[in-house]
């Protein structure tokens, strides 16, 4: 599995989210509406969910290896530290 493709859709300076990122997995399949999230000087990815009938997040989408998500993980994180450094975001 290759990530092709890393689109930050949205960046925020406020708040606990901190971006929403779309990926290109081997130039075939999209995943829209990934957040990125700092909590507590931690920043993590989250992937994309909708609540159900408890008022329970679910994701809808979502790595079933820890290799892949360490994949998706570190490429989203890291393009999205390269796009703070280009647009100045703290």
């Amino acid at each position: 599995m290759q990530i092709t493709d890393v689109k930050i859709r949205k960046s925020f300076d406020k708040g606990k989210l901190k971006a929403v990122v779309s990926i290109t997995i081997d130039n075939m399949f999209a995943v829209h509406d990934i957040k990125i999230i700092q909590n507590d000087n931690h920043i993590f990815m989250a992937m994309p969910s909708r609540k159900d009938e408890n008022g329970m997040f679910r994701d809808i989408i979502h790595p079933i290896s820890s290799e892949a998500r360490n994949i998706i993980e570190s490429t989203v994180l890291n393009a999205y530290e390269k796009h703070k450094i280009l647009t100045d975001i703290e």
